[in-house]
């Protein structure tokens, strides 16, 4: 278990998963720069997020910037929304203050674009799920991705495999914060979506050729064009 000095952001759980090298500029060098996608993504937050606002919908009551922390996986932040759906089974929900009858939580977030070829979104859900059941004492097993882009809901499934990795990219997060590490660069395709591309730098890393091969090509390109006249 963690204390409260340990804790770490949320959010930055979508970033390490992403690129640890992101995460550590961002979280550990204090590094950040907004791109077209971040400033959107932020604006897109910023509407989701009403803070203290309730509102009921038949069997659903949302709350929107709800307060998370889980002293397990050493995380803090807040959601988007939970819905707190109405159930009649005991035991697989929580009590609600104006509100008769059990709740299930089940968390949205919401995103700027299009669904991801990766897990990063999906581990972000799946962290603040983790984060309620700590706080309510009870199981959660799905939420909900909402993409601006398609402006359709994705229903995340929180098994085994998803959970253990939010706790494996928790671990990690607080193993850098500990050392001060910022991972080396690693240039990939997926390196110019970053907002952080400038100050990174990755393709500094990319292999160099050397002088002794840079005069074996000349020489040899010069053979080659003399060979064709």
């Amino acid at each position: 278990m963690y204390t409260e000095e340990e804790l770490l952001a949320l959010s930055g759980i979508q970033h390490i998963a992403f690129c640890p090298r992101q995460w550590a500029l961002i979280h550990v060098e204090c590094q950040w720069a907004e791109n077209a996608r971040t400033t959107e993504g932020r604006l897109m937050h910023e509407r989701a997020d009403n803070p203290f606002i309730q509102e009921s919908r038949g069997n659903i009551v949302v709350a929107r910037s709800v307060p998370l922390v889980s002293y397990e996986i050493g995380l803090y932040g807040v959601a988007d929304v939970v819905e707190f759906i109405k159930t009649e089974v005991d035991g697989k929900g929580v009590a609600l203050k104006y509100y008769d009858g059990v709740w299930v939580p089940h968390p949205v977030e919401y995103k700027k674009g299009r669904p991801k070829p990766d897990e990063r979104d999906i581990v972000q859900l799946c962290a603040q799920a983790i984060c309620l059941e700590e706080m309510y004492g009870i199981r959660i097993d799905r939420g909900s991705l909402y993409y601006g882009e398609t402006r359709h809901r994705e229903l995340v499934d929180f098994d085994g495999k998803i959970r253990k990795k939010v706790k494996e990219l928790s671990l990690k997060m607080h193993e850098l914060f500990t050392e001060g590490h910022t991972p080396q660069p690693y240039y990939s395709k997926h390196c110019r979506q970053c907002s952080l591309y400038d100050l990174c730098m990755p393709t500094l890393t990319k292999k160099k050729t050397t002088v002794k091969q840079y005069l074996y090509k000349a020489m040899h390109e010069e053979t080659d064009t003399h060979t064709h006249l």
